[in-house]
């Protein structure tokens, strides 16, 4: 045939196999034999419809046989090189392992961290002895040594059936990069040059979204929880499957917080419920350091895994700072001096500057009560008086349950020798701003509220009142909602009136 090319129909028509559709045959779409075709034969051409045959040998041809020979250790570096891509988006996890090639490159310290295994060990969905298994195992128990920091650890493994793609795309682009660093070697024609371009390029975006769906396997360390009198129970591995397109440690950390398996904010009675159940109070059982909670939940694959000590100390903070703390939570203190039987600087009720040190604690909320109890006692029977060896300096006005004391001088109380008289009830009333209502009782509940809660065998009651003038006259179906509402939130008594 002298005129060496052929039009897209011309061909379609000679050569497309029959398929069945609707019960009739039909030709194969040809963008589908086409590709095959041009990606196998030696000397078959493809550009924009256009078919053609040459003398010259297939560029395609000749990365297949390129790639099939490249050592398997070529391909698997250029995997690793990808992965370690992967380091820059971390998700929740404060780091990011890719590939460690032993367990000391993995840092010990007590922040959540992604390890990916790297494409030398894969695993199968059930494969308690799988080679991603049993390198995540070594990892964790850091050999034979143990892990201080063992809970902020998750792997992530590659599946074994998919991991043949990503084998063969990353090979294909190796092929593709190699040829092109010989394009003026090879005497490459402009077409083909162009075409090994645009080839490069693609090869290169099926590797990146290989990646994604290879690596698909969370192995996730758990344990069940100690009981007394019995063996320390086994670590349990869980493994998640997961789904999508974004990098992997996005992916990881999004579908583990989901699980509530990795935890980036802690209320302070689900901290006070994890300290109870074990239970983590230490000996005399009344306190627990700070530190030593961080140490903790790093440690044990018992306890929920958290991001970093910071979520820890937001509990302890966030915990101490409620209201119902003796019912639902626990106290902070500065320290606890053992010699005098005392928590120093002990507080609760409102929001304490937890310090992460060796000597910062949190106490029980019964035994924050009997001393705050026992305090506040023993400052109510100390006179007070203008001077002299009978007077003492007003005790502060803070804010935290147990800052007791008399009143501040220059309050209106008379200052004698004897005890002035207690001020046993308070009353207040204030005007809201009506669209800034929320931020207005938040401020009331903590400057005000708080501190009246707090004292002992008080009893504070809080009356909403609203009052609405409405000169144009009120809808229907605000009526409607508003009366509904009432009812539903319980208001002792709510009503429209007529001018």
């Amino acid at each position: 045939m002298k005129n060496r090319e052929a039009r897209l129909p011309w061909i379609q028509v000679l050569s497309s196999p029959p398929m069945v559709v609707n019960g009739a045959l039909a030709p194969l779409p040809w963008s589908t034999i086409g590709k095959a075709a041009s990606d196998q034969a030696t000397y078959l051409y493809v550009n924009e419809g256009r078919y053609w045959y040459s003398t010259q040998p297939s560029v395609n041809r000749m990365v297949d046989e390129r790639a099939e020979r490249f050592h398997p250790e070529d391909v698997t570096e250029e995997i690793r090189r990808r992965l370690l891509e992967e380091a820059k988006h971390r998700g929740d996890f404060s780091k990011v392992h890719p590939c460690p090639a032993s367990y000391n490159e993995v840092v010990d310290e007590p922040e959540a961290k992604l390890v990916i295994v790297g494409p030398d060990y894969l695993h199968s969905a059930k494969d308690i002895d799988s080679p991603a298994r049993q390198y995540a195992a070594e990892i964790l128990n850091r050999g034979s040594s143990g892990r201080n920091c063992g809970n902020m650890l998750v792997f992530l493994a590659a599946d074994k059936t998919r991991f043949a793609d990503l084998d063969r795309a990353a090979r294909l682009y190796l092929a593709w990069k190699s040829i092109e660093s010989e394009k003026v070697s090879l005497d490459l024609t402009p077409f083909q040059a162009n075409q090994v371009d645009q080839k490069k390029t693609s090869s290169d975006q099926a590797v990146k979204g290989r990646i994604p769906e290879t690596y698909v396997w969370l192995l996730v360390p758990g344990q069940k929880r100690p009981e007394s009198g019995k063996a320390f129970p086994d670590v349990e591995w869980q493994e998640i499957r997961l789904q999508g397109q974004e990098a992997l440690a996005e992916r990881a950390s999004k579908k583990l917080k989901n699980e509530e398996l990795l935890i980036t904010n802690m209320a302070g009675t689900r901290l006070h419920l994890e300290i109870s159940q074990i239970p983590l109070w230490r000996a005399p059982g009344n306190h627990v350091g700070v530190k030593q909670l961080v140490d903790d939940f790093a440690k044990y694959v018992y306890l929920p895994r958290v991001k970093n000590a910071q979520v820890i100390l937001d509990a302890v903070q966030e915990g101490a700072a409620r209201l119902t703390w003796r019912q639902d939570t626990f106290a902070y203190a500065d320290s606890y001096d053992a010699a005098a039987c005392r928590y120093r600087g002990l507080e609760a009720g409102r929001r304490p500057n937890v310090q992460l040190n060796s000597e910062s604690v949190v106490v029980k909320p019964e035994i924050a009560a009997e001393q705050m109890e026992k305090e506040a006692a023993a400052q109510a029977s100390i006179p007070t008086g203008m001077g002299g060896a009978g007077t003492t300096a007003a005790s502060p006005t803070g804010s935290g349950i147990g800052a007791t004391g008399s009143p501040a001088a220059g309050a209106g109380i008379p200052q004698t020798g004897a005890k002035a008289p207690g001020l046993r009830r308070f009353h207040g009333s204030a005007t809201l701003n009506a669209t800034r209502l929320s931020r207005d009782v938040d401020a009331i509940a903590t400057s005000v509220v708080q501190h009246l809660a707090g004292l002992l065998d008080a009893k504070v009651k809080i009356t909403l009142e609203i009052e609405a003038d409405m000169p144009s006259g009120a809808p229907e179906n605000v009526v409607r909602t508003v009366t509904e509402n009432c009812r539903t939130l319980k208001f002792d008594s709510q009503g429209f009136e007529e001018a």
